[in-house]
């Protein structure tokens, strides 16, 4: 048995660490329009009701709240020839490729009963491919600083596709504007950089056309996932042994539930995964509604692009944080900072580029922070249940997270949107063809979500109790069985 199989300590290979990584290209790709261009497509292009946009968008996420503990307890017990975690990739694949060409490519004049079916097929398709293999993550070392390597390693390729995904609209955004190839894009794209630093602003997309480019926004985004996916899994599925584990004791869904709610720091980053996922869907719900009609940026895609480029160069600034001071600590630092960044956008009037750019690129550098330092910590959550049920239940613990922040994230799109399209803001007319409470509502949502509900958050993590001394102390009392279990004859 190598070392990797072993459980050993020592430090993974690049290959896996990398090659493990690769499928949160794809997903993040499919992750940005969902947040950004899906509301205003269909309720711009398409004409539904920005508020039951919301709603159906909030009912499809609920569907996981049944789907996400099924699969993660089956992914935990699932044994076959391939592994536990490789065949619901392998199922995966083909059904998120088929859900997103229906949902970002719709034919005009669909209704909200396909949205609603398509959207929910989709994250059936999500749900297969990301907790098993978030668990699978979890799985390749049980050392405390190698799963932030591992968790590192994923939102790295997570930054890079949503660079991928922002560089999409980016391309499809000017040359619609201009009609230029792709030499007037990257002209476009400096003066749009130099109006941030100073400069005259180029000419803002007219407004009949903002709703008629989230369609060619979408179809290239949906392009890009039908390629990226198919390849992103092979190279998993290719290049990352799993684990093999010794035999554990088998226990009930109802007794490890049981002992879920008996663990403290689990339940603790729940919270704190719900109200920090609440927030940032709240606020990312009406993104490009107020970058677009309040701030008045001519290319989102651009604005994003540079974003993601930001948190990219700070994964290694957050990893060695955490590493430093506690991964709590730093993921306490990140929630200040963007929560201050939030709150300084309320202040900001049309044309102010400068500033919004200034702050739009320190909410990018917090990024990378906010993505892996919660699902770092979840993976040492998961040796507390061990200790106490003996098991390998990573699946599990992911999957109750990826269910906690599925619901955030359906409760703060749904919440955000009805609110904003309730008091009359127009996603297609934008400013002009909007009352006055729907521009204040957009404003308020777009800059004291995050401070709200990231405030609130605070309080769960300062005591947290997880420290890096108390992991270590717990990883020798787990190696320590581990070793009496191999030593002992089946």
């Amino acid at each position: 048995m190598s070392k990797e199989d072993s459980g050993s300590a020592t430090a993974l290979p690049l290959r896996t660490v990398w090659g493990h990584g690769t499928l949160g290209l794809p997903l993040a790709v499919i992750g940005y329009p969902l947040s950004i261009w899906i509301p205003a497509h269909y309720a711009g292009a398409l004409g539904l009701p920005l508020a039951t946009v919301g709603t159906m968008l909030m009912l499809a996420r609920f569907t996981d709240v049944i789907t996400d503990p099924l699969i993660g307890e089956l992914s935990d017990r699932f044994r076959s020839p391939l592994g536990r975690r490789r065949p619901f990739l392998i199922l995966g694949v083909p059904l998120m490729m088929l859900g997103a060409w229906q949902l970002f490519v719709p034919d005009p004049g669909v209704g909200l009963a396909y949205f609603l079916l398509w959207l929910t097929l989709f994250f059936l398709g999500a749900t297969l491919i990301s907790l098993p293999h978030a668990a699978w993550g979890a799985e390749l070392s049980p050392d405390y600083h190698q799963r932030s390597r591992v968790t590192a390693a994923r939102e790295v390729y997570v930054l890079a596709g949503l660079m991928t995904a922002a560089a999409v609209p980016m391309v499809v955004e000017v040359m619609a504007d201009r009609g230029t190839g792709l030499a007037g894009v990257f002209q476009h794209t400096l003066a749009t950089i130099g109006a941030w630093f100073g400069g005259p602003a180029p000419e803002a997309a007219p407004t009949m056309t903002r709703a008629a480019l989230t369609g060619p926004v979408l179809e290239g985004l949906a392009l890009t996932v039908l390629v990226l996916l198919p390849v992103c899994a092979m190279a998993v599925l290719l290049t990352v042994a799993e684990p093999r584990f010794a035999a554990t004791p088998r226990i009930s869904l109802r007794e490890g539930l049981a002992l879920v709610m008996r663990n403290g720091p689990m339940k603790r980053v729940l919270l704190i995964g719900l109200l920090v996922y609440f927030g940032e869907a709240f606020r990312n719900a009406v993104s490009l509604f107020f970058m677009r009609d309040i701030v008045g940026l001519g290319s989102i895609g651009s604005a994003y692009f540079f974003y993601f480029v930001a948190g990219i160069a700070a994964i290694p600034f957050w990893l060695g944080l955490g590493k430093r001071i506690g991964k709590h600590r730093a993921f306490m630092g990140t929630l200040i900072t963007v929560g201050c960044v939030s709150a300084a956008n309320f202040f900001l009037e049309y044309g102010d580029y400068n500033a919004f750019f200034a702050l739009f690129i320190l909410k990018g550098f917090c990024f990378g922070g906010l993505q892996f330092l919660p699902a770092a910590m979840l993976a040492d959550v998961v040796d507390v249940d061990s200790m106490r049920s003996g098991g390998k239940r990573a699946g599990t613990y992911f999957a109750l997270m990826g269910m906690t922040t599925k619901i955030a994230i359906a409760l703060g799109t749904g919440v955000s949107l009805n609110v904003v399209g309730l008091l009359g803001f127009d996603a297609a007319g934008g400013v002009e063809a909007s009352t006055e409470a729907g521009v204040l509502a957009l404003r308020i949502v777009y800059t004291m979500g995050p401070v709200v509900f990231f405030g609130s958050a605070l309080g769960l993590i300062w005591n947290y109790p997880l420290t890096p001394a108390r992991h270590a102390r717990l990883r020798e009392r787990l190696a320590r069985r581990e070793a009496r279990r191999a030593s002992t004859p089946a």
